[in-house]
């Protein structure tokens, strides 16, 4: 499980009319939010997280919390109060492609939006780097739109690809949905994640 922060650029000027008295000020705005992690066993989890959080790779992480099978189906505490979710397989590993429909029929049956929608769901097709695929592409391609999630992507934690675009398409579609969320106090430029709960509840 992990909480996001996300600070969008909102452009603010000056005095009314056409003059330009100088440079534009731009004002960030910050929304807090907790998303989501879930997948089988090994698929990436913590390195995702951690690879997003420290942008570094290990390959020493243990099974946490939800990485064990007998977590597959979570308990509603643990999804309360998400506003989006990160569906992870490996590409390497037919048996974690077709358990996703669990995770996100699971997902789906115990967490709504405050208005009674679904929770904006990302599948991410983890380890592309590795020659042994077994998960095509076209298969991905079908489940997820069969299935609702926003988007799906090929990631590979390891050489840190599509991890930040993977997290801004969720973050973007969150708030297309949620524009009314309060923002906290102001941080930083960008999107950082961080863990919730404490260290090693990241479901990974």
């Amino acid at each position: 499980m992990a909480a996001a922060t996300s600070s969008l650029p909102e452009s603010k000027s000056g005095g009314g009319g056409s003059r330009c008295s100088g440079p534009t000020r731009r004002r960030m705005n910050e929304h807090l939010m907790k998303i989501l992690v879930v997948g089988d066993a090994a698929v990436g989890k913590t390195s995702f997280v951690h690879r997003y959080v420290s942008g570094q790779f290990s390959r020493t992480y243990k099974a946490t919390v939800g990485g064990q099978e007998r977590f597959t189906s979570m308990t509603r505490i643990y999804y309360k109060g998400a506003l989006g979710c990160v569906l992870m397989f490996d590409v390497t590993k037919a048996s974690s492609f077709l358990r996703c429909l669990q995770w996100k029929l699971d997902l789906d049956h115990k967490a709504l939006l405050p208005g009674g929608a679904p929770v904006p769901c990302i599948l991410l097709a983890n380890k592309c780097d590795l020659p042994e695929r077994v998960v095509s592409a076209e298969s991905i391609s079908k489940f997820s739109r069969t299935n609702g999630f926003v988007s799906w992507m090929e990631t590979s934690v390891k050489d840190n690809k599509n991890v930040g675009e993977a997290m801004r398409r969720l973050v973007q579609e969150i708030l297309s949905v949620q524009p009314g969320a309060d923002p906290p106090p102001r941080r930083e430029d960008g999107v950082s994640l961080q863990p919730h709960d404490g260290e090693g509840r990241s479901c990974c």
